[in-house]
């Protein structure tokens, strides 16, 4: 211990102090900032609470730094997220550099403004490095000037010596607001089990990874390019720690959650807008065209025109199906829908309107479809508006046919084009998987159409809606496609372009070693069992998900299986359909939900009335129970695979507990009838309904399954597909953790199994916060099954119920992805450290 002399700290302010652990902010909360305490201001005049020299800290007129004699750094940091003002609210009467006297006054702020803009006035005042509290004074109202700590000048951490080889990595900082002081602690926190000495630099200047106040001064903004620097016996286990908290961390959304495109950064070099499929691409811009094909508008005679049309129409026909055949899941049903389009009696029907004017079969075909199309384009449905440009795909497919040419000309672009397009049709898209490109950004388009779900299909990185701006990029341009975070980096540095491109080698490295692993079961380090599973919406999707380490399915999506039929299926359909797909699994369980039609789902055979507000209509089950007969088919069938219990049924948007008990008592009526067992019942949890009437379901159910998509649709009151308001419907929400957390008390009280099955259990940053609150099972898209798996194995169960407990505690969900991030860098560290 020092022999150094114990120093006073002064209150800098008036107003009530408090421990840190009750700061609203889990950086300073859990002293990852540093130990000391915090003042609920009551004046906005802080003075210097000891002598020292202000430390420079780039742009942080919020927050200020004093070195003592004895070099220690005390931190005054004003109110929780103050730093999102840019230093609006604020006066400052110091310079860097200058040596001031304690009681001097350093800054003025304004407490009304702030309080209508900051989530918290509470200001924590820590040792940002070195020393140690002796005694603090906590619990009552404070005046500026009054003695507030004791402090000791305690020895400095013991950093392990310089040696061996330096490691040397460059890293994008992705924190909204840079390198400031709660991700600066993050980073210290990450950095605490390994003893390499790490410094970061950036632009010629460079600091200790270990100080937080240090990296403040470096003066980081969000987008930032730093240089890593990491040498000592753990060096590379701590670089790791450190790419988890600076690398681009992904964040998974579901298709439903857009990114609004939105203005650039402040130098116009990046342009945003919404996740279409995940992924890194660094590439050259390459526009697509396809120009309008010349059609002659009078034709040769009705009949010889006919014929023509119906030869084209049935090659289409005959190529979709072909093409159809040897595809796989989203693609093979795309392929179907335009197949059965191109059959479609009433656009034949309109098209003989024209012939019988005297048009040619080209001009004819096009009105039809046209007109049709323009028709789909007119609705308030998002997903009929999509199947617009389906029709203008087959459009084209069929006039390339009549003009005797291909029906899917193929575009070489090459491996490193970032195709750049208004929107593109369907079939490019298709062709554009085999001709291999790096990434496709779209200035229109949405995340439920088919270009989206087919790039992702197909791994292809892509952004949407990204507006006008795209359109007008010169060809050849250089880019990063950052579709993890939903932005478009034009002419980067080449170091970055250099460093992106180690970081997507990296992560293909990862994967492929996770593929590996997938099929061992998954355990965290101190033991608990976590079970991932897979959604499946059609047979081709069911070996994949095996390979991948699928554990059985959590849901199947049935209604996509008979999405565009024009008649129900019957029931022999549904359940050879069923019982292939419980044989892809291999015996592994099977949960498969009854029909999830209304909404944003309409099935051309369940006609449903027009309804203003289809989100709170005829969804789910109760659209089923408005058609008793289709879901007693479809419960018969599910009844007759083999074998017997492989299969669950798992009922969608229950709200009320009598539907869950009705369906029970026809199944039971379906499996007399077959003389077969019952099997379980579940209901989905995906209202704030079903989530606080969780203890009565868990009674009347077998299993709870959340919907985690629509349970943050109607907790946080944000349509799914709204532009503009998407961006903050994460399911991360602390609202939506405590019904996610009351759902899994009531399961785990009544010895029901609880699992996720919406979107967050696909997000690998949720993890820590679901292990948390209890959730062991998890069904998520195939593709994240093999990194869900590593992620739970680092993971501690007790580290997580802390995490989870303080989330619940939080106010945003952005504060709970900074927890989450804390959490996951925390068990990679300490993964690595063993």
């Amino acid at each position: 211990m020092s022999t150094k002399p114990p120093f006073t700290l002064l209150a800098p302010f008036d107003g009530w102090s408090l421990p840190l652990a009750e700061v609203p902010d889990p950086v300073f909360a859990q002293g990852m900032a540093g130990d000391g305490l915090a003042i609920d201001p009551t004046s906005g005049v802080l003075l210097a609470p000891c002598d020292g020299e202000i430390v420079p800290m780039k742009g942080a007129r919020h927050a200020v730094t004093l070195r003592t004699a004895i070099g220690i750094d005390v931190l005054v940091h004003v109110g929780i997220d103050t730093v999102s003002l840019g230093g609006e609210g604020f006066t400052t009467a110091f310079a860097p550099g200058d040596r001031v006297r304690a009681g001097q006054e350093l800054l003025r702020f304004d407490l009304d403004r702030l309080a209508r803009r900051v989530p918290s006035l509470v200001s924590p005042i820590v040792l940002a490095s070195g020393g140690h509290v002796l005694r603090r004074v906590v619990g009552r109202h404070v005046t500026a000037g009054d003695t507030l700590m004791e402090i000791a000048a305690g020895e400095q951490a013991i950093v392990a010596a310089g040696t061996g080889e330096e490691l040397r990595r460059e890293l994008v900082v992705v924190f909204d607001h840079g390198l400031h002081v709660r991700p600066a602690a993050q980073v210290v926190a990450a950095l605490k089990p390994f003893g390499a000495e790490v410094t970061l630099a950036f632009r010629g200047r460079s600091a200790s990874a270990r100080s937080a106040v240090a990296m403040m001064s470096l003066g980081v903004h969000r987008g930032d390019t730093v240089e890593a620097r990491a040498r000592g016996a753990d060096a590379a286990a701590a670089m790791t720690a450190l790419e988890g908290l600076l690398a681009p961390v992904v964040h998974p959304v579901s298709a439903g959650v857009i990114r609004r495109a939105a203005a650039s950064d402040g130098d116009g070099k990046r342009i945003e807008g919404a996740i279409a499929s995940r992924g890194i691409a660094v590439g050259r811009v390459v526009h697509w065209s396809q120009p309008e094909l010349p059609v002659l508008e009078r034709g040769s005679g009705e009949a010889g025109e006919a014929i023509a049309l119906d030869r084209a129409l049935e090659k289409v026909q005959r190529l979709l199906r072909s093409a159809s055949d040897s595809a796989h899941g989203e693609r093979r049903a795309l392929l179907a829908a335009h197949c059965e389009l191109a059959a479609d009696p009433g656009l034949r029907a309109q098209a003989d309107e024209w012939l019988r004017r005297g048009k040619s079969a080209a001009f004819a075909w096009r009105q039809a479809a046209r007109a049709a199309a323009q028709m789909l384009a007119s609705l308030d449905d998002a997903r009929m508006r999509e199947r617009a440009v389906d029709l203008h795909d087959l459009e084209t497919q069929v006039l390339l046919v009549l003009a005797g040419q291909d029906a899917a000309p193929l575009r070489s672009l090459g491996s490193d084009a970032i195709l750049v397009a208004d929107d593109l049709p369907p079939s490019a898209v298709s062709g554009l998987e085999r001709g291999g490109i790096a990434g496709l950004v779209l200035a229109r388009g949405g995340p439920t159409s088919h270009v989206a779900i087919l790039a992702a299909a197909a791994g292809i990185p892509a952004l949407v809606a990204l507006g006008p701006r795209v359109l007008v990029l010169a060809e050849g341009t250089q880019v990063v496609l950052d579709a993890e975070h939903g932005w478009l980096d034009l002419d980067p540095p080449a170091s970055e372009r250099a460093s992106i491109e180690r970081m997507v080698a990296q992560r293909e490295q990862e994967r492929v070693a996770d593929v590996a692993a997938a099929s061992t079961e998954a355990r965290t380090r101190d033991g608990v069992r976590v079970r991932v599973n897979a959604n499946l919406g059609s047979l081709d999707e069911a070996a994949p998900a095996v390979a991948n380490g699928a554990e059985g399915c959590g849901l199947l999506r049935t209604e996509f299986l008979y999405l565009d039929r024009r008649e129900a299926p019957t029931e022999d359909e549904q359940a050879g359909e069923y019982q292939r797909i419980a044989a892809a699994l291999e015996g592994r369980p099977l949960a498969i939900r009854t029909m999830d039609v209304g909404g944003d789902k309409p099935i051309p055979y369940l006609p449903m009335p027009p309804e203003d507000n289809p989100a709170l209509g005829l969804r789910g089950v109760r659209a089923s129970l408005r058609q008793p007969e289709l879901l007693r088919t479809q419960i018969r069938a599910i009844l007759r695979v083999r074998p017997e219990g492989q299969c669950r049924i798992l009922l969608p948007m229950v709200t009320d507990v009598e539907e869950v008990r009705a369906i029970r008592a026809l199944a039971e009526e379906c499996a007399r009838e077959l003389g077969v067992g019952m099997p379980a019942i579940g209901a989905m949890i995906e209202t704030p309904a079903s989530a606080l009437l969780a203890e009565q379901f868990a009674q009347a159910a077998d299993f709870l399954s959340i919907g985690t998509n629509d349970l943050a649709q109607y907790a946080l009151a944000i349509d799914r597909a709204h532009p503009e308001l998407a961006l903050r419907l994460d399911a991360l929400h602390p609202a939506v953790l405590r019904l996610i957390a009351l759902v899994a008390d009531a399961g785990h009280a009544r010895g029901k199994p609880v699992s996720i099955c919406g979107a967050l259990g696909s997000d690998v940053d949720a993890l820590p916060i679901l292990v948390g609150l209890g959730v062991h099972e998890i069904s998520a898209a195939p593709s994240t099954i093999p990194r869900l798996k590593r992620t739970a194995r680092l993971l501690d169960a007790a580290e997580c119920r802390e995490a989870a407990r303080r989330a619940l505690e939080l106010a945003t969900a952005a504060e709970v992805r900074d927890l989450a991030a804390v959490a996951r860098a925390r068990a990679r560290a300490a993964s690595q450290s063993h």
